[in-house]
């Protein structure tokens, strides 16, 4: 039977459905790579960072469909855990499993044709001083960024309260992050914008693993949605360039 969300993301449903969810993390990673992917220009070849790349999903998705070269960075998930699901997709040559602290990556300056991020950059990434001084140094000069987390379609309330404040008070606006990435010195922000849909896919996700595991009560998250009605709870996708002329602080 069509599902009117699913079929919004044709590459994703080439994956076996029980693997996404057995390796679920969160919210569809492939579902978020692949409208990530649609905004951003991507050459088969390229080596790109997978930041916050939690079980690789997203990374496996990335050489698969992209023909690219990936590093699958994360803290949560060991390197071992990760290099089994890529040598059972037979990514070996494509896919590269790395330990590593957002704050402290092991790579060389000028490294990455592209770094993107899945659902982990609101962890790390709303330091003002993030982009400058600690990742954009490891993206060559006309590379792109691209990033899709958690963020509210409009601006949220102040105070926030209920299910806000008591499980999402981390969560910032499409424009909050506009703002932020505007600021930095060395970035050229090409889009900032809600992800389309980005409610209903959450929803759709939420209502897809609560139905292969039924004897369950629906997750929190799952309750929150249904609360939100996406008034608040969507995604934010931002494309942006390391600029080919930069300030001393950012290549430092």
């Amino acid at each position: 039977m069509p599902d009117p969300i699913a079929d919004l993301f044709p590459r994703s449903q080439r994956y076996d459905l029980d693997w996404v969810v057995a390796n679920q993390m969160g919210p569809n990673v492939l579902w978020l790579t692949e409208s990530l992917t649609n905004v951003m220009d991507l050459r088969p070849g390229m080596r790109v960072l997978d930041l916050g790349c939690g079980r690789a999903l997203g990374s496996i998705f990335l050489a698969k469909e992209f023909g690219l070269q990936v590093w699958a960075t994360d803290l949560w998930i060991k390197p071992a855990e990760n290099w089994s699901r890529i040598r059972e997709a037979g990514l070996e040559d494509r896919v590269f499993p790395i330990y590593a602290e957002a704050h402290a990556l092991p790579f060389a300056p000028d490294f990455f044709d592209a770094i993107v991020s899945m659902d982990a950059f609101h962890y790390f990434g709303t330091d003002v001083h993030y982009l400058e001084h600690h990742l954009l140094k490891h993206l060559k000069p006309g590379g792109q960024l691209g990033v899709a987390s958690p963020a509210s379609p409009a601006p949220l309330p102040d105070p926030m309260t209920g299910y806000l404040a008591d499980r999402w008070y981390f969560m910032h606006s499409v424009d909050w992050w506009r703002t932020h990435w505007r600021r930095c010195p060395g970035l050229d922000v090409e889009l900032a914008e809600a992800v389309p849909n980005g409610w209903d896919f959450w929803l759709r996700w939420a209502e897809i693993t609560h139905e292969r595991n039924p004897t369950k009560p629906p997750h929190w998250e799952y309750r929150d949605l249904i609360e939100d009605q996406g008034a608040h709870l969507g995604f934010v996708r931002m494309v942006a360039r390391r600029a080919k002329t930069i300030s001393r602080g950012a290549a430092e």
